[in-house]
């Protein structure tokens, strides 16, 4: 398989050669963007359309021009080339890259197909001193944190996801499942996981909209408390358990995580543990250790990588997560190990997130002017941009969602795993 990154010009009939420009910076750009994707476009092509005219191509030799983007002005190429992981999220948003050929998903998934071929970077003890700072998720921060994306407009929400407004991995039994189903589904494999019984009592760490909540307590017959730190979600979900008259059964607090007192026969906590952040950890371990009944069961179900990494996505953490990141199983479970409890069941959901994102960003487009009329242009070339980037990172580098079951008694849930099946049945 051969590589080359060219220069070629718009118009074959001008020489060939270099459109000399008055920006001082277009030289140093053009070269560094050059290498840059030289080095990164094994398979596939890709064409970017300098400022000058110039088209410069890089990936396999004879590989159809399926994909070209346009870059605004030099300042643009020079950022892609230094720091693309920041900076073409960012020139996206704000028009500094456009589309002249393919969609938004075609080029993300051509540069998630390459970097998969790369191997994970390593990072020094100075990323790791860092993440530390930006993982520190004090009671202050992920308050903060939370609010940056779950106190947006419910309406926004409402265009893209379920009917349960479920905002987490939904679980694909079969090929062809709709969104609504999948969803359901999750919802009842967590159940079976949880070996819920009338009565019991449910904690609900990071409860969103109260969906899952209202389901346990609904068909389950637990008697649930959510926590949230989103005002939004919390009235969201206080309205919703006054309107199916769950309110004595479903309650629905904003609280941190840390500061739950009591004890109870099932602790479930689904799409949080990515905002707990590396340093809080043992504490998050500690304190299911601490909440749950001696023969209770919990169940974690968060996304993670298959790889250790430092931080989360450069862009992701800037404009959609800040203070996010999604762990290795090695950075887990000795956490786990030293909070005293068994590990009695780990399932890795590897393309489900894929196909719900999928399903997430067709909706989306569907409803993009309503979108746009609720929010701006830049918004949803955002949110586009990071539905596409998500997906990508299922597909290709290394994401996938785990389901952690956990308990404090090595006999707490049956020796085999049949029920899982029966119970959700």
């Amino acid at each position: 398989m051969s590589s080359q990154a060219s220069f070629v010009l718009d118009h074959p009939d001008e020489p060939r050669a270099r459109i000399r420009t008055a920006d001082p910076l277009a030289g140093l750009a053009r070269a560094a963007l050059g290498r840059l994707l030289e080095r990164l476009i094994r398979v596939g092509s890709l064409s970017v359309a300098l400022p000058s005219g110039e088209i410069l191509r890089a990936g396999e030799a004879g590989a159809p021009d399926s994909i070209r983007i346009r870059l605004r002005d030099y300042r643009t190429a020079w950022r892609l080339a230094v720091y693309p992981g920041l900076a073409l999220g960012e020139a996206w948003m704000d028009g500094g890259v456009t589309l002249e050929r393919g969609t938004l998903w075609d080029l993300l998934d051509l540069a998630g197909r390459n970097l998969s071929l790369r191997p994970p970077p390593r990072r020094g003890r100075l990323a790791r001193m860092w993440r530390r700072i930006a993982q520190a998720n004090d009671r202050a921060a992920a308050r903060r944190n939370v609010a940056h994306h779950y106190d947006l407009s419910l309406d926004l929400y409402r265009r893209f996801l379920d009917a349960d407004l479920q905002y987490s991995c939904a679980y694909f039994e079969r090929p062809g499942m709709s969104l609504d189903e999948a969803q359901a589904a999750k919802k009842r494999h967590l159940a079976a996981k949880l070996l819920l019984e009338p009565g019991q009592s449910v904690l609900d760490i990071g409860c969103g909209w109260g969906g899952l909540g209202l389901t346990l307590a609904e068909e389950a017959g637990a008697r649930v408390t959510g926590v949230t730190l989103s005002d939004e979600q919390l009235a969201v979900a206080q309205t919703r358990a006054r309107e199916r008259g769950l309110a004595d059964r479903a309650e629905f607090r904003k609280q941190d995580y840390r500061d739950v007192e009591g004890t109870f026969d099932r602790i479930v906590s689904v799409g949080m543990f990515e905002h707990v952040g590396v340093p809080n950890y043992q504490a998050f371990f500690d304190t299911i250790a601490r909440l749950l009944k001696d023969d209770g069961v919990a169940v974690l179900h968060a996304i993670g990588q298959n790889h250790v990494s430092v931080s989360n996505q450069p862009w992701i953490g800037k404009y959609i997560f800040p203070g996010g990141y999604t762990p290795a199983l090695s950075e887990i479970l000795p956490a786990i190990e030293r909070a005293g409890l068994w590990v009695t069941d780990i399932e890795i959901l590897r393309l489900h997130y894929a196909e719900t994102l999928k399903a997430w960003r067709e909706r989306f487009e569907a409803n993009r002017a309503e979108i746009a009329a609720l929010y701006d242009e830049r918004f949803c070339r955002m949110w586009e941009f990071y539905l596409c980037l998500s997906e990508v990172a299922f597909r290709h580098r290394g994401c996938m969602v785990f389901q952690i079951q956990l308990s404090k008694r090595v006999d707490a849930v049956p020796l085999t795993r049949d029920y899982i099946h029966d119970a959700a049945a």
